[in-house]
């Protein structure tokens, strides 16, 4: 075994848990305590400022100046008050991660000393660098100006010693340079759609909330192994590595116990989360060794995407007290699960009904037949769009595979719910309109309570299923902003209410009833949208065809898969809803094309130094101790004795020999293809030679290497193995 390798299994094999500080209180005591929410409003703003800041947050109208100085008095004395020395603008570029610049508390008092200051033009506005950030060409790198603006709809929280305040980041000229302004916008454009739908059945509505509950995936590896693996540390995936004899074919780690290790670091997490105000809740191991799950109670989208990109980070930082590196990349091992983020999205009103729930009488049955409807229309016409939201090199990877929904949308509603829709399409307005929402299923023991079953089952195949009360979009990858897939969504159903709404107006106004109007309309609806429907086996190669055969989307190729956002429906779906701007899209495009362009350079870069570098010198040196051993066999023993006992050995040193010759021509063969590649001007079609050239000798070599692996003598292969890496000791 290398020295280093070495080194890493022993300290793994032998480090005591880090002990978590647990608070011995109830969380509710503590939790939100490092986060301006309204109880520490209440404490730190006056009466006046309150009102007014809480009546713009709920109604999302401008903040003037003035009630923005008092906020930062209030926000920077509660601050002061918990130990802060700075603030920062955290804002969540096109990098799937997020970004903050820190600043102090101090200005110059105008007598050679400093006082602490902070006002609400500084709350409100900085000015970060906008060039160095992914833009797609909307800020060339001599134009660097850019704004981060406050958004008082997520509250500002402590991290450490410095106050994060939540902002949308633009550019000088306008356009947005993160995910948080189209998201926002998303939410408030469903919210106007939804509102004037649901005026046909309660005319009381005044808001619409988007819920986002986000489930996230994620492994462990212990710190030091995870250093010993060049390909980990730089890529977040494990780019060779020949599969465990055991993984998870017994499926004996999916809601087993948890390793007292990991349970360590989840209290610790927890802790940290509710401090945060993160309503995490749940908590189980995965699938895969070493594979885990957390998810929180839901909250609204905007809000909760904010906590998801918080709790990434404080996973992070948490885990590295622990001895543990968090692992978030779709696909860290080869031949064990993935990791998704399922997102479980709702609507619901300001009276407290969920429009994805069936209701006690006709109206509020009508009415969640209408949002499933015309959800369905838009998850058909805008299929494309929607997985081109969840593509990255990544999740590439995941998609496809026996543990993740295929790269086709489609939506899985269940016997029930399929049943009610057609025979809605079938009935006449006066038929009644019947949906259950529980079923009692007794199991048939005098000492089990009856269970209350959903109105639907799971199909884990789907990647847009119907869930209960809910729509789980599980096509995303770990490692992503949910708001790429969220803004997409909130988008494209918005846009189909609004379309609803001028559909069935324009029947009313040809003499229809209300009730008449909408009956005709969801019909139709109901028909058209039958290909999005599938209830199947989602991994099957007949529903890849029979796909096809339905109009839906099926590229597999993740820079053709963007061409979505550019098709002129979707273009115009943007536009009409404020959303993205033609000039934005554009460059998300860009953005989209380059980095998958730098995932896949890079890999191919560190897998090129870890064959030739760590794996090539490793192996040659095994193979010239076998040659070693054949040289000393001929001399001690006959010919014919010789050929007998040497002929495994030479057997094996040609096909050692053959694996190096593979290895390091298809190496080169991959530099050139890159190099090839980065010869290419436009990025769209970089990234598409990158797809079609180089990525493909990522899995080639792996497959060299890997059955080096299991021939080379085991204390000299120079990597931490599968079956170290995939058991927590």
């Amino acid at each position: 075994m290398s020295i280093s390798r070495f080194n890493a299994v022993e300290k793994a094999s032998n480090r005591k848990a880090v002990e978590a500080i647990i608070p011995d209180i109830k969380v509710s005591e503590y939790y939100g305590e490092n986060v301006f929410n309204r109880r520490a409003m209440k404490k730190y703003l006056s009466k006046e400022t309150y009102k007014a800041l809480t009546i713009a947050i709920d109604n999302g109208t401008p903040i003037d100046r003035e009630i923005a100085n008092h906020v930062a008095a209030g926000m920077r004395m509660w601050a002061l008050e918990k130990g802060v020395t700075h603030y920062t603008h955290w804002f969540q570029p096109l990098t799937d991660g997020t970004a903050e610049k820190h600043d102090a508390f101090v200005e110059h008092d105008g007598n050679g000393g400093m006082i602490e200051e902070f006002s609400g033009k500084l709350l409100v506005q900085q000015e970060p660098d906008a060039s160095s950030f992914p833009n797609g060409g909307l800020r060339n790198t001599f134009e660097a100006r850019g704004y981060s603006t406050w958004d008082p709809s997520s509250p500002a929280f402590i991290v450490d010693d410095t106050l994060c305040i939540p902002t949308v980041f633009i550019a000088y000229t306008g356009e947005a340079l993160d995910y948080k302004p189209p998201l926002i916008r998303s939410v408030e454009a469903l919210n106007q759609a939804a509102k004037e739908v649901c005026e046909y059945f309660d005319e009381e509505v005044k808001k619409i909330t988007c819920f986002l509950g986000w489930e996230q995936e994620y492994f462990l590896v212990d710190e030091d192994l995870y250093s010993a693996r060049p390909d980990l540390s730089l890529t977040g995936r494990t780019l060779l590595g020949h599969e465990s004899a055991k993984n998870q074919q017994l499926d004996d780690h999916y809601f087993s116990a948890i390793p007292s290790r990991v349970q360590e670091f989840m209290k610790d997490l927890e802790t940290e989360c509710y401090k945060l105000g993160i309503p995490v809740k749940t908590r189980h191991n995965e699938v895969a060794p070493n594979q885990f799950e957390l998810a929180p109670i839901y909250e609204e989208c905007n809000l909760a995407n904010d906590h998801n990109q918080l709790l990434m980070s404080v996973m992070k930082r948490v885990s590295r007290k622990h001895n543990f590196r968090v692992l978030l990349h779709e696909k860290p091992f080869m031949g064990v699960n993935g990791s998704g983020k399922h997102c479980n999205w709702s609507m619901g009103t300001d009276k407290g009904a969920n429009l994805f729930s069936p209701g006690k009488n006709r109206e509020d049955n009508l009415r969640f037949i209408t949002f499933i409807v015309n959800t369905l229309m838009a998850v058909y016409k805008y299929n494309a769009l929607l997985k081109a939201s969840i593509a990255s090199a990544t999740n590439a990877h995941r998609l496809g595979a026996n543990e993740a929904p295929p790269a086709i949308i489609s939506s899985f509603l269940g016997t029930q719910i399929t049943e009610v829709l057609d025979r809605f399409e079938n009935s006449a307005i006066e038929d009644a309109i019947e949906v259950n929402d529980k079923k009692r299923l007794s199991l048939g023991f005098g000492q089990t309570p009856e269970l209350l079953l959903d109105n639907t089952d799971r199909n884990r195949t789907s990647p847009f299923a119907f869930t209960g009360n809910r729509f789980e979009f599980r096509a995303l990858g770990s490692s992503v902003n949910c708001g790429t897939a969220m803004l997409a969504l909130n988008s494209a159903v918005a846009y189909q209410l609004k379309q609803f709404k001028k559909e069935v107006e324009s029947l009313r106004a040809a003499g229809k009833s209300k009730e008449a109007a909408i009956f005709e309309v969801l019909k139709a609806y109901i028909k058209e949208s039958k290909p999005i429907r599938f209830d199947g086996n989602g991994y099957s190669e007949e529903w890849k065809e029979e796909a096809a055969a339905r109009g839906l989307d099926c590229e597999n190729s993740v820079p053709l898969q963007y061409d979505a956002y550019l098709k002129p429906d979707v273009v115009r779906m943007f536009q009409d809803t404020q959303v993205l701007s033609q000039k934005e899209l554009e460059a998300r495009n860009e953005v989209k094309w380059e980095i998958y362009i730098k995932k896949v350079q890079i890999e191919a870069r560190v897998l090129g130094d870890l064959s030739l570098n760590h794996i090539i010198p490793v192996v040659i040196r095994y193979q010239s101790v076998l040659l070693d051993n054949i040289a000393k066999l001929k001399a001690t023993f006959t010919e014919e004795e010789y050929e007998e006992l040497s002929v495994e050995q030479r057997h094996l040193i040609r096909k050692i020999a053959g694996h190096i010759t593979a290895v390091t021509t298809m190496v080169e063969e991959m530099v050139e293809a890159r190099k090839k590649a980065n010869q290419i001007p436009e990025l769209r079609q970089k990234a598409i030679a990158y797809h079609d050239t180089v990525a493909p000798y990522l899995e080639k070599i792996r497959h060299h290497i890997d059955d080096l692996e299991l021939m080379v003598d085991n204390q000299m292969w120079p990597l931490p193995k599968y079956r170290e890496l995939l058991f927590i000791r």
